[in-house]
C-alpha cells in the first residue's frame, strides 16, 4: 500500500520540479538578458540635443555636456575618457 503511494503519487511530484529545472537551465541561454527575471537593465538614454564633438582618438562622438575638455595649443579638444585624453596627450 504505502509503496502503491510513493510510486503513484510521490515519485511524479517529486520528478516534475526535477525536469523542470533541468529545462529552464538548458533553454535559459537562448532567453535575452533583458527578459531575465532581476535584470532591470535599461538602454542608455538618446542625446537630444546640443553639440557633439568627435573624440580624435577612438572616433566616438560626445555631446559637449558630458566630454572632457582639454586645450591644446589654443584649440579645445573634446574627448569621451581620460584615457583617451592622456593618449592623445602622449602622442603631443
Amino acid at each position: 500500500m504505502f509503496s502503491v503511494f510513493i510510486r503513484e503519487f510521490l515519485l511524479p511530484l517529486l520528478f516534475f520540479p526535477f525536469l523542470r529545472s533541468l529545462l529552464r537551465g538548458v533553454f535559459s541561454r537562448f532567453r535575452s538578458p533583458l527578459s531575465r527575471p532581476g535584470n532591470s537593465a535599461t538602454p542608455p538614454p538618446l542625446h537630444t540635443g546640443g553639440v557633439l564633438h568627435k573624440d580624435p582618438v577612438c572616433g566616438v562622438y560626445i555631446p559637449s555636456e558630458t566630454a572632457i575638455a582639454q586645450t591644446f595649443g589654443g584649440q579645445t579638444v573634446y574627448f569621451c575618457s581620460p584615457k583617451c585624453r592622456d593618449q592623445y596627450r602622449a602622442s603631443q
